[in-house]
């Protein structure tokens, strides 16, 4: 599954580039060279020329950010264990893309996902770990270790994997940034999905001591922490709310944006949004921090 989303309980109150064998010059920072029109609409060439590798690219945010990055200038490695979504994805995207089956839990396939990358756009400038699972709504005694330890693999030990092999490519490179998709269910507690607020917990952990190790080495590091988006994810979560109070989905949509501040969920484009601006080179200097994009949840 490469549903990356944030999934939380209801709260109290989901041009190619050259690989030459020696850079003469660090590929960190860059800055926009021109802007070009998306839909109407006028776009920074923010990652022009950027290598950019993405997991969990088959759908939702991942597939949207493949997207976004493309059209800003981004060559692409993309990643996903879902193999018909992700040739979907590399199809739409065209010749700014290649990929590879990923399984992120798995060491091998991480580090052969990083090999790609630099083997077809010459290094790694930009790595967005976003591939993660969901958990089925379960009190903790009555959580399996079985989906603990699946949560664990998919959603933390993806994230220590994909680093393990990211950080060295960027830092030898001069520097680049790595964005973690955690949760806020990884800042704040989420009854009844322990093992999936324990695997986000650990993402934003994993986050920040990276940061520490490499910021002296120009490489930025960075979790997003998203709450409730208008995913496929989101609505297996408000089927199975609806279910255990016995209403609609649409009950329980707008049950769960009650309990929200801005009385809505996010559209997946307003996650993805931070996602590139949390990427861009042009901030130079934010490093190990959570950030959450929740409309207000977590504040209250």
């Amino acid at each position: 599954m490469s549903a990356s989303e944030a999934a939380m309980p209801l709260p109290r109150h989901g041009a190619r580039r050259r690989a030459p064998p020696v850079r003469s010059a660090p590929r960190w920072p860059h800055r926009p060279t021109a802007d070009v029109s998306l839909q109407g609409r006028m776009v920074h060439m923010r990652f022009e020329g950027k290598s950019v590798l993405i997991t969990g690219a088959a759908s939702g945010f991942g597939r949207i950010a493949a997207h976004r990055f493309a059209a800003e200038g981004a060559r692409l490695t993309l990643g996903d264990v879902n193999e018909d979504g992700l040739a979907e994805t590399v199809q739409a995207i065209g010749s700014a893309a290649v990929s590879a089956p990923t399984d992120v839990s798995r060491e091998a396939d991480q580090r052969a996902l990083v090999a790609l990358a630099v083997a077809q756009h010459g290094g790694l400038d930009i790595a967005l770990n976003n591939a993660g699972a969901g958990s089925p709504m379960a009190r903790l005694p009555e959580t399996d270790v079985a989906e603990f330890d699946r949560m664990m693999a998919i959603n933390a030990r993806s994230v220590f994997l994909g680093m393990k092999y990211q950080l060295p490519v960027m830092a030898d490179a001069g520097g680049g940034a790595v964005l973690n998709t955690a949760s806020a269910a990884g800042l704040v507690g989420a009854g009844m999905l322990s093992a999936y607020a324990a695997s986000k917990h650990a993402v934003v952990g994993l986050t920040r001591a990276a940061a520490d190790e490499y910021a002296r080495h120009a490489v930025r590091i960075n979790a997003i922490c998203p709450s409730f988006a208008t995913t496929p994810l989101f609505d297996e979560m408000a089927d199975e709310i609806g279910e255990m109070r016995g209403e609609s989905r649409e009950a329980a949509y707008k049950r769960i944006s009650s309990r929200i501040p801005m009385r809505r969920v996010a559209k997946p484009e307003e996650i993805v949004e931070i996602m590139l601006m949390l990427c861009d080179p042009a901030n130079t200097f934010m490093t190990g921090q959570a950030v959450s994009v929740d409309g207000g949840l977590t504040a209250v």
